[in-house]
């Protein structure tokens, strides 16, 4: 035997002995900052306890490659798994502080089942701090990789192929439900605000808590309405605003999620039910500036207002009132801007409402509700 066949069959065995034929996640051999490189992930080989990981999802133009962390608590006692992803949209971050957080305070000891928690799942739109899938990574904001999922990794362009990627090799297999992190985009802000889809989804925004529960047939290619028509119960939970680590906000989603695993008996002890109970609606109302200029807010988040009340004022450069904006229903505002630069047609405050002829129920969305095609 040639000496370069007998390296390579060494190699083979050494890498066949730390990573035997039946173990599903697949290793590149390759490490970062001491955690090992995947291609694949499959919770069921890992061992009981942390393990930190590095995903490489696809590459770059340069040829080397975008990556994305993983961070598996997998306790002593059996029990279902639950994935917990943030950073979709790269200028949204309370949800990476919420999942930092959280693993690194439980104990595998008293876990049932296995979190899998991706703190930044857009690795380039982090990078440049924009909402969309910067593919040509000179900071313009592309794709919206929360309309992609779940991807294609054969046919598609780079951010499909990215969605994909995630799709395939981390979410689908290590999830019995999902909970995905966002917060408002840049120059608003939300409460906590939770949409559910489904009747199980509902359930899990009980657990969760928010200001604001959503009954929403979704948008085609989010996280959470792919994952459910998959059979993996899933909701999105909006955290205020972006480009922050809001320590209340963080504070109030660890309590909600740290519920939903009491709930599902990942966790003991009794959920925390000392914030109030959650405002639910099936309507959402935009309303929209007239002119452009300098808008002064006139409500705050969660307040109840009445139709005809005034909710914003829009001034020119000089300060003078050029426009009076006010609700056109009765509702609980669920979002505001938080920028005074208004352009004509801008969103300067979002209502919820409740209707009983609402395409949704308080229990979940019927299956002919169709889902709002993405753009």
């Amino acid at each position: 035997m040639k000496l370069a066949h007998l390296l390579t069959a060494t190699a083979l065995i050494a890498a066949f002995s730390l990573h035997p034929a039946t173990a599903q996640t697949v290793y590149t051999g390759d490490r970062m900052d001491g955690a090992a490189v995947i291609d694949r992930l499959d919770v069921s080989d890992l061992p009981a306890g942390l393990t930190r990981l590095y995903f490489r999802v696809t590459d770059t133009s340069i040829g080397q490659g975008w990556f994305v962390p993983v961070i598996v608590v997998k306790g002593a006692k059996p029990g279902p798994k639950l994935l917990l992803t943030a950073g979709i949209h790269g200028d949204e971050l309370n949800g990476i502080a919420v999942l930092q957080k959280l693993a690194h305070d439980l104990d595998p000891q008293t876990l049932s089942g296995t979190l899998v928690a991706i703190p930044g799942l857009n690795t380039p739109g982090l990078l440049h701090s924009t909402r969309g899938f910067t593919a040509d990574e000179i900071g313009t904001n592309g794709d919206n990789l929360n309309r992609t999922m779940p991807g294609d990794t054969e046919n598609g362009g780079p951010s499909s192929r990215y969605a994909g990627r995630l799709w395939k090799q981390l979410f689908i297999g290590n999830a019995d439900f999902a909970v995905d992190l966002h917060t408002q985009s840049r120059g608003g802000a939300y409460p906590g605000y939770v949409f559910a889809q489904t009747s199980a989804a509902r359930k899990m925004a009980d657990a969760l808590r928010p200001d604001v529960i959503g009954m929403d047939a979704g948008i085609e290619g989010t996280v959470e309405n792919m994952l459910n028509p998959a059979g993996i119960p899933a909701v999105t939970y909006e955290l205020g605003a972006p480009e922050t680590f809001d320590a209340a906000m963080v504070a109030r989603a660890l309590r909600g999620v740290r519920n939903l695993m009491i709930d599902n008996k990942m966790l003991t002890g009794q959920m925390d039910l000392s914030d109030p109970a959650p405002f639910v609606g099936n309507v959402v109302t935009d309303i929209h500036s007239p002119r452009g200029g300098w808008a002064h807010v006139a409500v705050k988040l969660g307040d109840k207002v009445k139709k005809g009340q005034t909710v914003a004022v829009v001034a020119n450069p000089f300060g003078d009132a050029i426009a009076t904006i006010t609700a056109p229903i009765d509702g609980q505002v669920l979002s505001l801007s938080t920028d005074p630069r208004t352009e004509p047609g801008d969103m300067v405050v979002r209502l919820m409402s409740w209707s009983d002829s609402g395409i949704c129920t308080r229990d979940g969305c019927p299956d002919t509700a169709q889902m709002v095609k993405a753009h």
